[in-house]
């Protein structure tokens, strides 16, 4: 059972199933490539043996890293304002539109999470000096000691979640993820 599993047990059966769990089975994403192999055994489904097990950990780190988050009062689009920004240096402000393009998110989407951000005194609005009608985002005091914290707890937690690689291993399955991912991205050219 997962850290997250225990302190949330209603996610219990969305990580794995309890076979899954059980020393020495086969893991799940193999047992569907057993099956596809019986039944269509004409398709290399290889893919799925990456694809799939990609999927099921990026489920498993969302859990893992939103539950630091939570620890903090915040949610994943309320850290990943506040990161932003911090990661932008001390009196940083950037637009909303800035930080959508950072994250990610519609302008509007934006706009909901510093009003919720603004609401708790985590960062503020203040009007841009080269545009009067333009507004800018900056985080108060009270948004970066709490963006320090629970980005120290964040990176703690990234560096348990990847243990069980060596450093070797870090390096080199960033490095695939860095290739596939521009691969795709030519694919869309």
């Amino acid at each position: 059972m997962s850290r997250i599993q225990r302190h949330f047990p209603s996610m219990e059966g969305r990580i794995s199933s309890e076979e899954d769990k059980i020393e020495g089975v086969v893991d799940h994403v193999a047992r569907v490539l057993e099956q596809w192999a019986v039944e269509r055994p004409d398709l290399d489904t290889s893919p799925v043996g990456v694809i799939g097990r990609l999927h099921r950990l990026a489920v498993r780190l969302t859990e893992e890293l939103t539950a630091v988050y939570a620890a903090h009062g915040l949610s994943e689009g309320d850290f990943d304002v506040l990161a932003t920004l911090r990661r932008h240096g001390r009196g940083a402000a950037l637009t909303c539109g800035a930080l959508a393009d950072s994250t990610m998110v519609t302008t509007g989407g934006m706009s909901k999470r510093i009003d919720r951000l603004e609401g708790a005194g985590l960062v503020r609005r203040r009007p841009s000096t080269n545009d009067g009608r333009s507004r800018l985002i900056e985080l108060t005091d009270a948004g970066w000691q709490l963006v320090d914290r629970a980005f120290a707890d964040h990176i703690a937690n990234e560096h348990r979640l990847v243990s069980p690689l060596t450093t070797e291993q870090r390096g080199a399955l960033a490095e695939l993820l860095r290739t596939w991912s521009d691969g795709l991205d030519d694919l869309e050219g």
